[in-house]
This record gives structure tokens, sequence and C-alpha cells, in this order.
């Protein structure tokens, strides 16, 4: 099994030292010969910023692979998602227990997940560097 995770891609900017490819996330289904007739098959178009590459070697318009290690999706996953559940989650029953009010539980699960958007925001340089993208000539 490869250690890398690839979507095909049309490079739809460069600027100085990012570009942006547009990629097309597809259902599994829409594979599948009944797709046109099926409401569940759909695609979503979705802009992904390259950061730190060489923008010389590429053209707006050209085909291009999108590549990411499993590590490092895992590791945005659990920024982008399973981080912030488990404050939500933890922060909402630790709030019930002492307040035993559930609006106002919900409103601290809800604010405590303000600082780490914050923290993130702040660590955003530092994370464009953990979170590489790379880009290959598709």
């Amino acid at each position: 099994m490869s250690n890398k995770i690839k979507h095909s891609g049309i490079v739809k900017s460069i600027s100085h030292h990012c570009i942006t490819v547009q990629i097309v996330q597809t259902a599994a289904c829409t594979a599948c010969q009944a797709a046109a007739h099926c409401h569940a098959a759909e695609s979503k178009e979705k802009l992904i910023k390259v950061y730190g590459i060489d923008t010389g070697k590429y053209r707006i318009g050209e085909s291009v692979i999108v590549c990411i290690t499993r590590s490092v999706a895992r590791l945005a996953v659990w920024l982008g998602f399973g981080i912030p559940f488990l404050i939500l989650v933890v922060s909402l029953f630790a709030a019930a227990g002492i307040t035993h009010h559930e609006g106002l539980s919900a409103m601290v699960g809800l604010l405590m997940l303000v600082p780490y958007y914050a923290l993130l925001y702040l660590l955003r340089d530092h994370l464009k560097t953990r979170l590489y993208v790379s880009l290959a000539p598709g």
C-alpha cells in the first residue's frame, strides 16, 4: 500500500511562493454505471494551496498531481476534527456536571473551541511547513 495520497488537479493560480490547485473530489459511486441516474453520485471542487515550491515550473491550466503523505493527512484530520471534537465533548460534559444546565454547558463547550482555533491561527505559518503538500507534473 502506498504511503502517499494523490489527486490529479489543474493549476488555477500562481503567486510568489504559492500555487492554487483545483481538484475534483468524487464520491466512490461516480465510477458506477448507474451514477448518471442516481442522486447519490456527487463531486465537489476543492482548492488546495501548495506553499514553498518553485512556482516557475508550473503554468496556469497545467495538469498536476497533488501528493500528501498519510501521516500528514492523519495529522490534518486530528487538528481539524479530532482535537476540536474531544475539546467539545470533554468541556460539554464537565460543564454539565458542574452547572447542571444544558444551555450553559453547550455554550461553554463552544466557547472552549475559541482558544483552540486562535492557537491554530497563531501557529498557521508553522503548520504550513508541517502539513506539507507536494506537486508533481500530471
